[in-house]
């Protein structure tokens, strides 16, 4: 635990005298139902998430703020400070400020870093005395959304009964029970991400380094852009960068994990060993190998777990992913005796498997990597950083890598836009639809697989099936698409 780290002031909060919680000092403040709250769950998979004026506003985030700093405050055994960071959004600072005046008014102390990735946060929470983390983001997500998402003490994103408390508190069904003797101060403290990128190097100093490779890094004007090129710069790589300014206009717009064309032509253009592409807040990465060919996640967690399970460092020989992860990865990998643990969508999800069974990896096919040897959340940069030096210490290309262990089986996912969330959480109950599965289930038998499910991130039911060939695939992709668009769109 690092405790010693000393403050430095940037914007002091006031100070008063002692207010109960439950009086009128903070309850007249933060007014309950004073903010329109969907009827749905408020967290989402990976958060709170939504259209910036809509859902998220600076007053959802003020109470937002207090009520996570008192469910923070009743569950530590000891008050310490939250630590805060944000992506590059417009509306980014807004809500930073927002969640700090949140948080000071529960009587806690943030430390506030400034633009950040994700993992950052998770694990400056995880070695200092801070009671919390929260980061301000929507991952890949439009400029025009914005997200939350809390950590908590151990660096882990926050249990989803501590989430309910905090949803309980927004919509006015409990009341506070701590009192606050002083309002927290909030400090500026941007030298602490300094600590988390000696981190991120530390497992490869001395060891590894990545001289004589050539790496090009998309960090789609998020959060990464002032780590990421001096993080592989110092480990000895010539590096070439895209979208590598902070833009909260231009944030995973056509680039990064999600647009991964411009990368591809790039590394090809300058013969560059290998490419990373990450996603706004960088606690995701996708790559692309030297002849310009996309590697999802699937083939990330098969090449990091065969390097592990051949060092002895992978228990059971266990990877974790979820419903999502190709049927093709999987026979793979049970085929050199590895064993695969499936969870539903959400890296939460993955991270809670891997906690119950003691695994130490897993991921997502969209590029959420958890490797617990080094960290205790998915982080775009350590993943990247050790799939370079994994091609660096076999002196093997990534291509080659990727042709020596397995073939996907075709697979298709189609994004259908329902922008009513009711309709949207309950397509479980649609009759039609069920029965289309049911149908094209029957259909393909053990020769493929159908997964449809509502995105916890965004507006949109997502379809997809996997199946053993292409003209499969791609029929059974209309006929559900279909289905959905005619009986759950708007």
């Amino acid at each position: 635990m690092v405790s010693s780290i000393t403050r430095t002031p940037g914007i002091p909060g006031g100070s008063a005298s002692e207010v109960d919680v439950l009086g009128k000092g903070i309850e007249s403040s933060f007014a309950l139902n004073s903010v329109p709250l969907p009827a749905n769950s408020l967290f989402g998979t990976d958060g709170i998430r939504g259209r910036v004026g809509e859902l998220l506003s600076a007053p959802l985030a003020l109470q937002v703020g207090f009520w996570t700093g008192i469910v923070l405050r009743n569950h530590a055994t000891k008050i310490g400070p939250v630590i805060l960071g944000q992506d590059s959004r417009n509306s980014s600072d807004m809500l930073a400020m927002a969640l700090s005046a949140g948080l000071t008014a529960a009587g806690l102390e943030v430390w506030y870093l400034g633009l950040c990735p994700t993992p950052c946060i998770a694990y400056l929470t995880s070695i200092t005395d801070a009671i919390g983390g929260v980061m301000i983001s929507a991952s890949h997500n439009p400029p025009e959304d914005n997200g939350i998402k809390v950590f908590g003490g151990n660096g882990g994103k926050l249990p989803q009964i501590l989430q309910a408390e905090i949803e309980a508190g927004l919509r006015g069904k409990v009341s506070p029970i701590a009192k606050v003797s002083n309002y927290g101060r909030h400090y500026s403290r941007f030298e602490l991400v300094g600590h988390y990128s000696e981190a991120l190097k530390k497992p490869l100093n001395g060891a590894l380094n990545l001289q004589g490779m050539k790496i090009v890094l998309d960090l789609a004007w998020g959060a990464a852009v002032g780590l990421a090129p001096l993080i592989f710069t110092e480990m000895g790589a010539e590096v070439i960068c895209l979208h590598n300014e902070a833009d909260g206009d231009r944030i995973n717009v056509n680039c990064g994990s999600t647009h991964l064309d411009i990368l591809a032509a790039t590394v090809q253009e300058h013969n560059a060993d290998i490419g990373f592409a990450f996603d706004g807040d960088a606690d995701r990465v996708l790559a692309v190998d030297n002849t310009g060919r996309q590697v999802n996640g699937d083939y990330i967690l098969y090449l990091w777990g065969r390097h592990l399970q051949q060092n002895q460092q992978l228990p059971d020989n266990l990877i974790v992913s979820t419903v999502m992860a190709n049927l093709g990865f999987e026979k793979a990998w049970q085929q050199i005796g590895g064993n695969l643990i499936r969870t539903a969508v959400g890296d939460q999800y993955v991270q809670a498997e891997m906690l119950r069974t003691g695994g130490m990896l897993g991921g997502e096919q969209s590029g959420h990597i958890l490797c617990r040897h080094y960290a205790v959340t998915g982080d775009g940069l350590l993943t990247a950083l050790h799939i370079a030096a994994l091609v660096k210490e076999t002196g093997v290309s990534l291509s080659e890598l990727v042709d020596q262990s397995f073939q996907t089986y075709p697979q298709l996912l189609r994004n259908v836009r329902v922008v009513d969330r009711d309709r949207r959480l309950g397509w479980q109950d649609c009759q039609p639809v069920q029965q289309a599965i049911a149908l094209a289930e029957a259909a393909m038998g053990d020769s493929g697989r159908i997964l449809v499910r509502a995105s916890g991130t965004e507006p949109v039911i997502r379809v997809m099936v996997e199946a053993a060939n292409a003209e499969l695939t791609n029929y059974w992709t209309n006929e559900l698409v279909s289905k959905v668009q005619q009986h759950l769109m708007d």
